[in-house]
């Protein structure tokens, strides 16, 4: 299995970019999925998951702004990222849980960069 992301890129802030993440392999089921991120010097935070059902959660810094979706016939999720702030900077990190048989096991895709000038 593995997670390939993709869109990241250099914007101004107020700017918009959309992040891609696809899923392939032997994929039995995909539950939760979502994207998280990781600036320099600093710890990977969470930034949108959604669920097999539609269900969404953000980090408050980012409500209002970025929109998680996904389409699971494609088995891929988009992160709309708009009014981006210099503090959005980071390279954002898709994961999924996914199921090549019966159990579930978290997957992480490679990392695309986002960096948002002032």
């Amino acid at each position: 299995v593995q997670l390939q992301a993709s869109g990241g890129g250099l914007v101004q802030a107020g700017g918009s970019l959309r992040l891609s993440c696809a899923a392939s392999g032997n994929i039995f089921s995909i539950n939760v999925v979502g994207w998280y991120r990781q600036a320099p010097g600093k710890e990977r935070e969470l930034v949108a998951t959604i669920t097999t059902g539609g269900s969404t959660n953000y980090a408050d810094s980012v409500k209002g702004r970025f929109t998680i979706s996904r389409d699971n016939a494609k088995n891929m999720v988009d992160l709309q990222m708009n009014s981006l702030k210099p503090e959005d900077t980071a390279v954002y990190y898709c994961n999924a849980d996914i199921a090549t048989t019966g159990f579930y096991r978290h997957y992480w895709g490679q990392g695309t960069l986002v960096t948002v000038s002032s």
